[in-house]
């Protein structure tokens, strides 16, 4: 059976192989508190059965300009390989964006990797890539595909 719905603590042990796939390294469950705690921020996860197949992460950010609605961004969208083609990163996409849509945001920004061949995917819900640059300033390495 399968289910998408927002994770919480008890997940905390699933969610690692979903993050080694993003190239992360942080096993500390309080960090993974930490997120889950942060205001307007939800991860969403798809199951099937019990068993955690894929994640995202919806970030509902306050906003002044657009009458004060908020914006989103979604962010780490991971499944795992042996569950990819099966349609649980399209639940976690698109229980994100109904979220967000819920909250009032005017707007979803995502950004992918070039080199990853996700972007077809987005597209599918209706992301463009013509209407503005995603440019970003790092600290640390980008992660290697």
């Amino acid at each position: 059976m399968e289910l998408t719905r927002p994770l919480t603590i008890a997940d905390h042990a699933q969610v690692l192989p979903l993050y080694a796939v993003l190239g992360g390294s942080s096993t500390d469950p309080d960090a993974f508190e930490t997120i889950l705690s942060h205001p307007g921020t939800t991860i969403w996860g798809s199951f099937d059965g019990d068993m955690l197949k894929a994640m995202t992460t919806l970030h509902i950010l306050p906003n002044l300009t657009q009458n004060g609605r908020p914006y989103a961004l979604i962010e780490n969208v991971a499944s795992l390989p042996s569950a990819r083609g099966q349609g649980h990163a399209r639940d976690v996409m698109q229980a994100a964006i109904n979220a967000a849509w819920i909250a009032g945001a005017y707007k979803i920004m995502l950004l992918t990797g070039q080199n990853i061949g996700a972007k077809g995917f987005y597209e599918q819900f209706g992301f463009r890539a013509d209407q503005k640059f995603g440019m970003q300033l790092r600290r640390v390495p980008a992660r290697k595909p």
